[in-house]
């Protein structure tokens, strides 16, 4: 187990199973451990949980916040099988993580392929989710967004410098909205490793690209299904200006499933990164433990 330098959160691992065999999940624990109110949250298809640092820090005087790389990215192992990655695998390992964590409920939050994670989980029997946010996606999600997404991931060059890299995140992360300088470097220094030969690149498995690129083979993903079998208490947030979760479909999600709440974030795409105040308080409120 590591400390950040900061003191703010523990570094630890659990060992999950794949057809292919097993492999680390590393997650970040922020608060106290023996704190039984548990949220998770859970990164989109090429970030990792440390986008989630400001959130955690935030709320862990009340939260055991634990932030997982899902497996292929960040500090996770990449799994050995390509055709492993995908939503069956990551709410498998999930469900192992917690167990690990050992208690019976959790409150989720999840960004993306986070809350795609999260919608599966919670619309299972038994779930242990006990409260939905959803973070700029949902049952539905666009073509549009899906040819954007796979314009890049996989496909990032290596950077000479991380000011280089930092460019290239500003770049295609622009639909995260307006960030202070101090946030883009984080999001980049956190979302980068080093190679053999002393550049730098993006710190996931670019066998992932594979993966999103078959899931989608056919257009337009639709979970309505799953999405109507979920009953915990639901919110969802969007970026007034995605792609990926449009307006449309928001409306139609709050009539059908959990009928969730929905609250819009002005000048933000895909997606909101809750690493301003504001963003942050939506999330404090709406799991605030009564």
């Amino acid at each position: 187990m590591d400390i950040d330098d900061e003191g703010g959160f523990s570094e630890r691992q659990v060992l999950c199973s794949s057809p292919s065999g097993l492999h680390r999940m590393v997650y970040s624990e922020w608060g106290a451990h023996d704190n039984p109110n548990v949220l998770i949250c859970v990164h989109g298809l090429s970030r990792n949980g440390r986008d989630f640092d400001d959130l955690a820090r935030a709320l862990a005087a009340d939260f055991r916040v634990i932030c997982p790389d899902v497996a292929g990215r960040g500090r996770s192992d990449w799994l050995r099988d390509p055709l492993d990655y995908g939503l069956r695998q990551y709410v498998a390992d999930m469900v192992t993580l917690i167990a690990r964590l050992d208690v019976e409920q959790v409150s989720w939050l999840g960004t993306s392929m986070g809350g795609l994670i999260g919608m599966v989980l919670a619309s299972l029997d038994d779930t242990p989710v006990a409260r939905l946010l959803l973070n700029d996606v949902g049952p539905a999600i666009s073509l549009e967004s899906i040819r954007r997404i796979g314009a890049y991931i996989g496909r990032a060059p290596q950077f000479d410098s991380i000011e280089s890299a930092e460019k290239y995140i500003r770049l295609v992360s622009a639909p995260f909205g307006v960030l202070t300088d101090a946030q883009w470097r984080h999001l980049t220094l956190t979302n980068l490793r080093r190679t053999a030969d002393g550049r730098w690149e993006m710190n996931y498995d670019p066998a992932i690209a594979e993966s999103f690129r078959r899931a989608t083979a056919d257009g337009e993903i639709d979970l309505w299904p799953l999405y109507d079998r979920i009953r915990c208490p639901t919110l969802v947030i969007r970026g007034a200006e995605s792609d990926l979760l449009t307006h449309e479909t928001v409306v139609a999600m709050a009539k059908r499933g959990p009928s969730p709440e929905v609250v819009e974030v002005p000048n933000v795409g895909h997606a909101p990164m809750f690493m301003d105040e504001a963003q942050i308080d939506l999330a404090r409120r709406f799991f605030a433990v009564s």
